[in-house]
């Protein structure tokens, strides 16, 4: 199925650029994708692991669904693993997720799941053949395969690999084309623009992978005239909403509308449930009841208003305040507005104090010599009170994920182990 529709657009298509290496200068039109693809042998194995981040990772993609295998993206240099349990026969694709316990799970996909969230992506998002992708985030991710590899694949949307999102090559990768289109997360989006390297010939623009600051997206429209639309999705459902419209937000919390044959409601405790033809078969190899056929209730808190989805933090990063919550997502927005903050994290710790529940940590790196009580005066007019960060921590710099994310798990234990001594009573 996958593959049927891969070959009538390489049939349909065959003169036009598919695909282009800037690392290694080489163009691919899609007649040339064909030929490679069915030039290449298969492995005998049931499930094969694109990793490399350049043209080798769409043809492992393309033999795999001409072999009839199932494709499991991982990251460049991720250890591959060993499946001691059947996959079903059905299942064509398998996303990594996070695992609550030790054992690593995934997400299971149908032919038809993929080809259902591809749909709802181009025609939600509006790509269009003569708008290529440049790719700067990870093909393996759910994001960049749904955004990049299957829009490429399944739709005929060209695609530039860039090979690396510092602001030079991103000038280089987006020149010599009319137009294109630019999907990445919040922390690229903020170091673009402080270099002021986000390229003139950008036509849609899309942020995705965590919470976009409103101040940043109207920063961007005042210096560039460039609107960055909001994405909201999960490795389980695919795409959920898109905010289509051409006018910055004014609440960082709206992610958008429901995409066209996405379904959302708010579960009765606060969750977002989701349904839609794009929705993954199951977890696997252990299925969960949070995601059944055809719905998915998420770990976001949400609200629907006037149709729109705004997000309320997830509840497992809830900060609990003396019994109030607090989403931490909230205080990293307003702190990450702020002109000399270049990334920040927010997480809770347990609070020395009786009945005080957790402290609000802020680990921050900043442009100068920034200093907490700067900060804090930024953010007093901004949040209430008693969601001040009580601790501060400024590092040199605070690297993201592949998913464009800072673990706040992995900050929370660090936090623990190197700094938080030197702030215990003595």
């Amino acid at each position: 199925m996958l593959y049927d529709q891969w070959l009538q657009i390489a049939r349909d298509r065959r003169r036009e650029i598919a695909l282009i290496d800037r690392d290694s200068g080489i163009r691919w039109t899609f007649s040339d994708l064909a030929t490679a693809a069915e030039a290449g042998g298969a492995s005998r194995d049931r499930v094969v692991f694109p990793q490399r981040p350049d043209a080798e990772f769409v043809l492992t993609v393309l033999r795999a669904w001409r072999s009839g295998q199932v494709v499991c993206p991982l990251e460049f240099g991720q250890e591959v693993p060993r499946f001691a349990d059947r996959i079903p026969e059905a299942i064509v694709h398998l996303k990594t997720t996070s695992a609550t316990t030790g054992r690593a799970r995934y997400v299971a996909f149908r032919p038809q799941q993929l080809m259902a969230d591809a749909d709802h992506i181009v025609q939600a998002m509006g790509l269009r053949p003569d708008w290529p992708n440049l790719g700067i985030i990870s093909l393996a991710h759910s994001y960049g395969f749904s955004n990049l590899v299957l829009p490429l694949l399944l739709h005929g949307i060209p695609l530039i690999l860039a090979g690396s999102p510092l602001p030079e090559i991103l000038r280089q990768a987006a020149g010599g084309m009319p137009w294109i289109t630019l999907p990445a997360v919040p922390a690229l989006w903020k170091m673009w623009e402080d270099a002021g390297a986000i390229p003139k010939n950008v036509c849609l623009a899309i942020s995705a992978g965590a919470m976009l600051p409103a101040e940043l997206e109207r920063t961007v429209y005042r210096d560039q005239g460039l609107k960055i639309h909001n994405f909201y999705g999960s490795s389980e459902t695919g795409g959920i909403a898109f905010d289509s419209s051409w006018e910055p937000r004014s609440d960082s919390a709206y992610v958008g509308l429901p995409m066209a044959g996405v379904k959302v409601n708010v579960g009765r405790d606060g969750f977002l449930e989701v349904r839609g033809d794009a929705v993954a078969e199951k977890y696997w190899p252990e299925a969960t009841p949070e995601l059944t056929t055809g719905c998915f209730r998420t770990g976001d808190l949400g609200e629907i208003r006037n149709g729109g989805l705004f997000l309320r933090g997830r509840a497992g990063d809830q900060i609990n305040v003396a019994g109030r919550k607090v989403s931490p997502e909230v205080i990293e927005c307003v702190l990450a507005s702020h002109p000399a903050v270049r990334r920040c994290v927010v997480f809770g710790v347990p609070s020395p104090e009786a009945n005080r529940g957790e402290l609000i940590v802020a680990c921050v790196a900043v442009k100068g010599n920034l200093g907490a009580e700067a900060l804090k005066e930024f953010l007093s007019v901004r949040v209430p009170a008693w969601q001040m960060p009580r601790e501060w921590v400024f590092v040199e710099d605070l690297a993201v994920n592949a998913r464009g994310k800072m673990s706040r798990v992995e900050w929370r234990a660090r936090y623990l182990e190197q700094w938080a001594p030197r702030f215990r009573p003595g």
